[in-house]
């Protein structure tokens, strides 16, 4: 609880078995009233771990729903359990949990509704192992988009989130993808319903346990997020005149 407010930390699970006990015990439970496990049908243990570790609130795929189906089930989950705010933790130990703290404090004394871990404020992401071709990647499409949303965001790739609840009802998470895009996508309806996002410089490890996609995966994402941008872009100018993913266009 934070200042009276409801705090979920939601983890959305794939292959987590080996780096989730560790990020687990690094939440900082002093603020955080509940742990929201998803298992997107992991073929490890993850979810006997998760039960070892004493959380409470799981839920396990029948089928692999993608990483944006896991968080439309981890958001659900939250909501139902009356949070005020909601912090997405991946549980591959590639952020660290310490920042908890911080990202609860700005969102429940108001400041702001979103807030981002950056990987790229402070320089930390090719020291932390990030891949070369990832992290031009990351920059290239961080200016585009940019430029299409009429943003200043350091990056905009970053799984590590939090949100107060007014954002996840006012954002139709559900039309968003069921793939990688899903967070590029529901970026856009957060700054179409006229929220800001806060960032604050966080460290990333990448090590053989922590989840990567492959080239080819993140070739598909990256045209995903082109698309999301231009789509955007189309919709604030006012040459778009249907819907952006389940929010209606407003004439400018």
């Amino acid at each position: 609880m934070y200042l009276g407010q409801k705090v979920i930390v939601v983890l959305p699970a794939y292959r987590a078995a080996l780096t989730l006990e560790q990020t687990y015990k690094e939440i900082p439970f002093d603020l955080v009233d509940e742990v929201v496990l998803v298992d997107d049908k992991s073929p490890d243990n993850t979810v006997e771990v998760a039960r070892q570790l004493g959380i409470r609130h799981i839920t396990v795929h029948d089928v692999n729903k993608g990483y944006g189906g896991n968080q439309k089930s981890c958001y659900d989950k939250a909501r139902e359990l009356g949070c005020d705010i909601v912090v997405m933790l991946h549980p591959d130990y590639q952020y660290t949990p310490k920042l908890l703290t911080s990202m609860i404090a700005l969102i429940g004394n108001g400041v702001y509704p979103v807030v981002f871990g950056s990987r790229i404020l402070g320089g930390g992401a090719l020291r932390g192992g990030m891949p070369l071709y990832k992290y031009v990647a990351n920059r290239l499409l961080t200016m585009g988009q940019n430029l299409l949303m009429g943003e200043k965001l350091s990056e905009y790739h970053t799984g590590y989130r939090a949100f107060h609840r007014t954002v996840l009802e006012a954002c139709p998470y559900h039309a968003c993808s069921d793939d990688f895009v899903f967070d590029n996508q529901m970026i856009a309806q957060i700054f179409w319903q006229g929220f800001t996002i806060a960032e604050i410089t966080c460290p990333t490890k990448y090590f053989d346990e922590a989840s990567s996609i492959n080239f080819s995966r993140s070739m598909t994402y990256g045209l995903g997020v082109v698309h999301t941008s231009w789509r955007y872009f189309l919709a604030r100018t006012g040459l778009l005149r249907w819907g952006l993913l389940g929010v209606q266009v407003r004439r400018p």
